[in-house]
């Protein structure tokens, strides 16, 4: 399910019901869950591919099943959350003899994390795309996040536009993120106004411990001194952030967006090396 939260969902369906028809109950229900589906089969194959094979796979936003029972091929088991009763009791319906289905009527984000290593997929509904993320990132046994999102949001997260976002640089070390392809709207009913992408979000195999790093970059990220140098020569000494930079390879005036996140945990065992 998708939506766009920055201009609204602006659907063939919803334009021809302001035009003077009106709304129906569905087209309601559509607009205010965000629910706009992936209808064509080769864009599905793409979000399942980008996917993997996985023994547990949760889908946020299953809808009308069809990524669900794809998704279903591929993975051992495969769990569905529907918040639209309607939806979910149609696809419980549906895959009640799949053992490889099992749909929660609920919200994904009122679901416990499962103990066990799990991977998320999904056509997620975008109104709440930060939400489902932050999730999955707090999910300890999250392996991988494969999801639908705006191709705005997933441009921004993966530094497509040439700067990283301070979620990205804080995440870095832990997370991969990458964008895998775009999605053109015309995939999905209703039509939305903007086009989608498929965002890849993996847990890296080793996990550093570096007990205040993300408030380390949250400061980076205040912009205080103008370029990233001349913030942190606001907290730390000047010729320790000197030699932290050099060793980065990292230019003194270079803006805080503009520094790959790779470099980040350079600086930030740098300037806390006592030794």
């Amino acid at each position: 399910m998708a939506q766009s939260f920055a201009h609204g969902n602006y659907s063939h369906t919803q334009k021809k019901a302001r035009g003077g028809g009106g709304r129906t109950g569905r087209d309601q229900a559509r607009r205010t869950l965000s629910q706009n589906f992936v209808v064509d089969p080769d864009a599905v194959a793409r979000i399942v591919e980008a996917t993997g094979p996985h023994d547990l796979v949760l889908e946020p936003g299953a809808g009308e099943g069809v990524l669900t029972r794809a998704l279903a091929e591929t993975c051992g088991q495969v769990v569905g959350y529907e918040v639209d009763p309607l939806l979910a009791g149609r696809l419980a319906a549906r895959t009640r003899d799949d053992a490889r289905i099992r749909v929660v009527r609920g919200d994904f984000l009122a679901a416990r994390a499962p103990r066990e290593p799990f991977a998320v997929a999904g056509n997620i509904p975008y109104s709440i795309t930060s939400k489902i993320v932050d999730w999955c990132l707090r999910a300890p046994g999250l392996t991988s996040a494969t999801l639908t999102t705006q191709l705005e949001y997933a441009r921004k997260r993966t530094g497509d536009f040439g700067r990283w976002s301070m979620l990205t640089v804080q995440t870095w070390p832990w997370y991969s993120w990458e964008l895998l392809g775009h999605l053109s709207r015309e995939v999905f009913r209703p039509v939305p106004a903007v086009d989608s992408a498929i965002l890849r979000i993996e847990r890296r195999s080793q996990a550093p411990d570096l007990p205040g790093y993300r408030a380390f970059v949250e400061y980076g990220f205040t912009g205080l001194g103008g370029s990233l140098h001349a913030t942190m020569r606001l907290r730390y000494p000047a010729d320790r952030v000197d030699a932290a930079f050099a060793a980065a390879g990292v230019a003194r005036g270079t803006v805080v967006a503009h520094v790959h996140p790779d470099l980040w945990p350079v600086l930030f065992d740098r300037l806390h090396h006592t030794g």
